[in-house]
């Protein structure tokens, strides 16, 4: 995360990272406190990685945690963390508290240790990046080998992250029993079969002494690659997956080429800690040792810590991210390079219906039906259209730049339900054109095949009434997840708001000819140049909708007393509506991928 001085600034790293890649310009998202967005998965968040740097400068990472609850904010800005670790082998403990007594209360002096964090709730694929400085802290020694840490840290900076690449897994409290298996390179094989099968794991990075950073990095298991582990030492390799193109990781990397690292093992509380230099390898660089990569991290370890049975939770396996690709092979190790090629499952186009020049509805067959995951109403589709548009690396691309490195995986939610198909074999998505992908879905011809990789589906954006009257707000095509589950609601106890442009009332018109009942609970802010004699604001008139040319305001829903409400807007109209919204009950899916 870059250090906060105004509301745009990146540090030096990350802005040579931003020209290498070609990210557009845009203002750091990075919050100079702690937000509630923040405070609300801090809370709710049953693990937490810490970073922190030793005394020759090197980032190291762990994991606390094991139920909700063990991190809490405590004043403004200020959070404070109680749970159980492993107080003689967790390395960032003895970075943080030193040799402080049983019990002692520790008071930091001046600014305080940098402390990173990433607090994470893999159940719902939520996580916030936290940074800031250890104010106090205090270890009490509980059974041998273990301790209950108590500690205070001054947040600085907080960041919500999308759920991308991340496999679910309920995570249980467990009572460890640590014991130190290997300290030296090269490691055991028990270690390294703990980084084989590793399908996540955190790191580290920093801005020299003046910020850090920790966050996640997953994938299949078996993403992160062995290159060597022998006398010479151990050295790995990982993919970087295309991401939201912030690239602070990479821009730490990039001014201080050092991470730590945590692996853990979720079945059997094992942990493997490490700290090495890195290297960021683009383009030819990554291609030429990670097969189709276009950008890749490796590390050349230092300093390694294999302990068995030290996590104070377990984790029970949950889905996998629909998002992630096969297994990219070192180039020495597959001539394919890809892992799970005769397991891809095809969705095949096989109609569509244009609403407006930019809304259309697509209706997909899976091949294989028996392969995929069956699908729910309130889920999206994750869907890979790279064979279509991916044209490999480019260090430039100007006439493009925006689908520079893409990866042009997409998720889209399934605005059907099975009744309305000829089952789980097919689903529609209703979807606005705004960029390569949907640009050719507008422009294809059905006529002509097109199959498309099918990854999966995931989400729960569960619309429930609970015999109460309900909230949807919805902004465009944002309305999806209502198409989906609308017959299975009361509509006399919904109250639904929508906003759209004048240009979209077709949309409108659309769907209440194919949800009846739906226009008469129905509150519509049409924005932008409207037509008043045009077929279609004359059709939407006489639908039983209350349609009104201007911008939702707070006093449309702020005075209202319904007390549960679901949100499918941009990121902007959603910050706006969450703070209109204070004291209800909110749900929403976070889409932004």
């Amino acid at each position: 995360m870059a250090f906060y001085e105004a509301a745009t600034q990146w540090h030096t790293g990350e802005e040579e990272m931003h020209k290498l890649l070609r990210v557009p310009q845009m203002d750091n998202p990075t919050q100079p406190y702690l937000t509630p967005h923040a405070t609300n998965i801090l809370m709710r968040s049953p693990i937490m990685a810490l970073g922190t740097l030793d005394s020759e400068g090197r980032p190291w990472t762990t994991l606390w945690g094991g139920e909700s609850g063990f991190s809490q904010p405590v004043a403004q800005s200020i959070i404070g963390l109680k749970t159980t670790v492993n107080r003689e082998l967790d390395p960032v403990v003895r970075m943080l508290l030193g040799d402080v007594a049983d019990g002692e209360v520790y008071q930091e002096k001046g600014v305080g240790k940098m402390v990173s964090a990433l607090a994470i709730d893999l159940e719902s694929r939520r996580r916030v990046k936290l940074y800031g400085r250890m104010v106090a802290g205090a270890l009490a020694a509980t059974e041998e080998g273990l301790g209950e840490v108590q500690m205070v840290i001054k947040i600085e900076q907080s960041l919500g992250n999308c759920p991308k690449y991340l496999n679910k897994k309920h995570i249980v409290p467990h009572l460890p029993n640590p014991k130190l298996v290997a300290s030296n390179l090269p490691l055991p094989q028990s270690a390294i079969k703990l980084i084989e099968k590793a399908d996540l794991f955190f790191l580290s990075s920093s801005n020299h002494k003046s910020d850090m950073d920790t966050n996640h990095r997953g994938g299949p298991p078996g993403f992160v690659r062995i290159l060597s582990n022998n006398e010479d030492g151990l050295t790995l390799v990982y993919p970087e997956y295309s991401g939201n193109r912030l690239y602070q990781t990479l821009g730490n990397l990039n001014t201080t080429p050092q991470a730590g690292l945590v692996f853990p093992d979720f079945t059997t509380g094992d942990v493997l800690y490490i700290t090495g230099k890195t290297e960021i390898l683009a383009g030819r660089a990554a291609t030429d040792l990670i097969a189709h990569t276009n950008l890749a991290v490796k590390i050349k370890v230092e300093a390694a810590r294999f302990v068995s049975d030290a996590l104070a939770f377990r984790g029970v396996e949950g889905e996998f991210s629909p998002y992630n690709p096969p297994v990219r092979f070192l180039s020495s190790e597959n001539r394919h390079g890809l892992a799970g090629d005769n397991k891809q499952i095809f969705a095949k186009l096989v109609s569509k219906e244009i609403i407006t020049p930019t809304v259309g509805r697509f209706r997909f067959h899976i091949a294989d039906p028996a392969k995929a995951t069956r699908w729910k109403p309130g889920q999206y589709v994750a869907l890979s259209f790279a064979d279509e548009l991916d044209i490999g690396y480019s260090h430039m691309r100007d006439d493009d730049p925006k689908t520079l490195n893409d990866d042009f995986l997409r998720t889209f939610t399934v605005s059907s339900r099975q009744e309305d198909l000829a089952g789980y074999d097919q689903f529609e998505i209703t979807i606005r054109k705004v960029g390569p992908v949907t640009n050719l879905l507008f422009r294809h011809n059905v006529r002509s095949e097109l199959e498309i990789p099918l990854q999966g589906f995931g989400g729960e954006f569960f619309i429930k009434q609970d015999n109460e009257k309900i909230s949807f707000i919805a902004g465009g095509v944002g309305i999806t997840p209502l198409l989906a589950q609308a017959q299975d609601l009361d509509l006399s106890r919904l109250q639904f708001f929508w906003t759209m442009k004048g240009e979209d009332i077709a949309f409108a018109n659309d769907t209440f000819e194919h949800i009846p009942g739906l226009a008469k609970s129905t509150k519509l802010f049409v924005t932008g140049k409207i037509n008043e004699e045009s077929e279609a604001w004359k059709k939407l008139s006489t639908s039983g909708v209350l349609a009104e040319s201007r911008r939702m305001e707070r006093a449309d829903v702020s005075d209202d007393s319904i007390s549960r409400w679901y949100l499918c807007t941009s990121p902007p109209l959603r910050s706006t509506l969450l703070e209109w919204l204070a004291g209800k009950a909110v749900h929403y899916e976070d889409f932004n991928y």
